[in-house]
């Protein structure tokens, strides 16, 4: 309420301190909005920043990050690409990654950790995990191409729809995503053994999964998923059950990076 009060008063930007969950609650005010024109700073201070990280914002130094906003401040910033998810609920904006499967629910149990901080949490976490996790027989329809679009079944340990590159304080899933691009990047891992995963996952953080047999990757601007009793999560935020449908939309909030 006050963040909100602030902008009908009249400000110059939004800045927030914070890590992706922050940014996620300030897209989702700054989007669709009356307020959709006011630029975004971001000062990344939590334990994955992938936003942050995907706009080339500085990391782990507070100065240099403030003096990006204020040199953006001056030209109003860039416009950036968001993601919009729909369901049961009223809509929801996402600025990084929307993920639906092992990696939610490895969010999910980070999430409940307070220690420790960083990657690491996230790395015991996927560990702990996968000791009891089965891969998810998923429905998805691409409506890229045309408006009946395109349905297929998919069994999969994670299905992720990116704006970012990375989630989970940089692991690289996408790593030739785009926030600018008009476009999504629909992430999929398919069936595979405990080992099997587990030789793949550290890849991630390098990019080097790419041409895996398991690793699929396709650019998308609106998707449908669904899967039974599977919990969305977006910038690390719970979102929802399944199914969900997610599209891009061009330019809907301006970032001061």
């Amino acid at each position: 309420a006050e963040v909100r009060a602030a902008l009908t008063a009249g400000v110059d930007a939004l800045v927030v301190v914070g890590g992706d969950g922050l940014v996620h609650l300030a897209v989702n005010v700054l989007a669709g909005s009356e307020w959709d024109r006011v630029p975004l700073g971001i000062v990344p201070s939590g334990t994955g920043n992938d936003t942050a990280r995907a706009l080339g914002v500085p990391l782990d130094d507070v100065p240099a990050a403030c003096s990006r906003i204020a040199a953006a401040l001056v030209t109003g910033g860039r416009p950036m690409d968001l993601g919009r998810i729909t369901g049961d609920g009223p809509p929801r904006w996402f600025a990084c990654v929307v993920s639906a499967g092992f990696d939610a629910a490895v969010n999910a149990r980070a999430n409940a950790w307070r220690w420790p901080r960083g990657r690491s949490r996230y790395n015991l976490a996927m560990v702990r995990e996968l000791a009891t996790f089965r891969a998810i027989d998923y429905t998805v329809t691409d409506f890229t191409a045309s408006d009946d679009g395109d349905t297929w079944r998919q069994g999969a340990m994670l299905i992720s729809v990116a704006n970012g590159q990375s989630i989970g304080g940089g692991m690289r899933i996408t790593p030739a995503a785009r926030v600018d691009d008009g476009l999504l990047d629909l992430f999929i891992v398919k069936p595979l053994s405990r080992g099997a995963f587990l030789a793949v996952f550290p890849k991630v953080f390098s990019g080097r999964h790419l041409g895996h047999p398991a690793v699929e990757i396709r650019q998308v601007r609106k998707v449908q998923i669904s899967a039974a009793n599977i919990q969305a999560y977006a910038d690390g935020e719970r979102i929802g059950a399944l199914p969900l449908t997610i599209e891009v939309v061009p330019g809907a909030v301006r970032v001061l990076a």
